[in-house]
């Protein structure tokens, strides 16, 4: 081509945006920098999702806990990881409590919690937003933990035969944490909430 003085012409291609992208401008600070001790409810939150998996079939697991006695505030289980999946556990986390205004609701970067819906929902409740940094479980990693040890208690110790068994073993397990379950560090803080359930 150089011989005959001739140029090519790339075309660039447009890179799209995909759905489930996260959209940077929306990742917000490390407002907890590690301290994840609260002296109320509806303080900071902790969310995450997780995958639920049994020979090679998938569920994602979305859940939400208060970071005063980690109680499961709110949870959802789909097929799909999408941003329903988090909009619909963090509505149900404010259809349960009302008084959430000045909470701190923290997460990772996936792209849900990036996504200008979740942006919307949290302002107009008065919600603001904190983000573990990229790349850094640590900086989440009291729900981290959370997913860990219900994994631990249901999908290793359990002769389940299907992913279906398993989700609901992980319902009635989540109900058991949140309702008998009580670790001796946190006895007199869910002591607190079962009288607010009262």
């Amino acid at each position: 081509m150089k011989k005959y003085n001739l140029i090519a012409e790339y075309i660039r291609k447009s890179r799209r945006k995909h759905k489930n992208e996260k959209i940077e401008d929306n990742v917000k600070p490390n407002l907890l920098n590690r301290n994840f001790i609260t002296d109320a409810l509806n303080k900071v939150w902790d969310t995450d999702v997780t995958y639920l998996i049994f020979k090679g079939t998938r569920a994602y697991l979305s859940t939400i806990i208060d970071l005063y006695d980690r109680h499961v505030v709110a949870y959802k289980i789909s097929k799909h990881n999408d941003n329903k999946l988090v909009m619909d556990t963090l509505n149900e986390a404010l259809t349960k409590e009302k008084d959430v205004h000045g909470l701190i609701l923290h997460s990772d970067q996936r792209f849900q919690y990036t996504s200008y819906e979740y942006k919307a929902i949290c302002e107009s409740n008065g919600i603001t937003i904190s983000m573990a940094r990229k790349g850094t479980p640590i900086d989440d990693s009291p729900i981290e933990s959370w997913h860990s040890l219900l994994k631990k208690e249901t999908l290793y110790n359990n002769n389940i035969t299907s992913l279906q068994e398993y989700i609901v073993l992980v319902e009635e397990w989540i109900l058991f944490y949140n309702t008998t379950r009580l670790k001796s560090k946190i006895k007199k803080k869910r002591k607190t909430y079962a009288k607010r359930e009262k």
